[in-house]
């Protein structure tokens, strides 16, 4: 598995800042050929590092309602159950959790919907405590900086380097360390649908 050169980094760099900028433009930046930088961005997104194209909105224009950063402490064992449930609460774009079990999440919400999220997303049971603060300002600045691609392997957990492999199994896309891994999970896939077959 081929890692990441310093041409890639450009490319995912030249993309962070403008998603829809045109291949040609990229390619006279990096000094490649359109159709490489083409074949390099499909590369990046085959392998799961680019994984979609999205437009970044000024909420200070479009925003109706409050701009809000809400941290949960959670109690152990919940903080999964809580991620997922602010995750897919309606308004909420980013969720974070750090090392000390906190889930953190900013949201975009109409004042009645502050009470539903607290409520609704947020189990009291599993909460120790929480804290609303209302956003005045924001910025996002993305640094690719010297990312390096560093999978784990979904059949040990080791740290997937160049003489990994990839492949995808019914549409999802998988990451090896070695052969070996990528046969023993594939196996023990290809049993496990056998059995959900029966």
């Amino acid at each position: 598995m081929r890692q990441l050169d310093d041409t890639d980094r450009e490319i995912i760099r030249l993309l962070v800042e403008d998603a829809r900028r045109p291949y040609n433009e990229i390619a006279e930046t990096v000094g490649l050929s359109p159709p490489t930088v083409s074949d390099r961005v499909e590369r990046l997104r085959e392998i799961g590092i680019i994984r979609r194209f999205t437009a970044d909105l000024d909420q200070g224009i479009l925003i109706d309602g409050l701009s809000l950063l809400v941290t949960v402490n959670a109690k152990p064992g919940h903080v999964d159950a809580i991620k997922g449930s602010l995750g897919s609460f309606d308004g909420v774009e980013h969720v974070f959790v750090t090392a000390d079990a906190h889930i953190v999440c900013k949201a975009n919400l109409h004042e009645h919907a502050v009470e539903a999220l607290l409520s609704d997303a947020i189990e009291e049971d599993a909460v120790r405590d929480y804290d609303v603060q209302l956003l005045v300002d924001e910025e996002w600045n993305p640094q690719p900086g010297t990312i390096e691609f560093a999978p784990d392997c979904v059949e040990c957990g080791n740290t997937v380097t160049n003489e990994g492999e990839s492949t995808r199994i019914d549409g999802e896309l998988y990451h090896f360390c070695c052969s070996s891994c990528k046969g023993q999970f594939a196996e023990r896939y290809e049993r496990l649908q056998e059995g959900a077959a029966d």
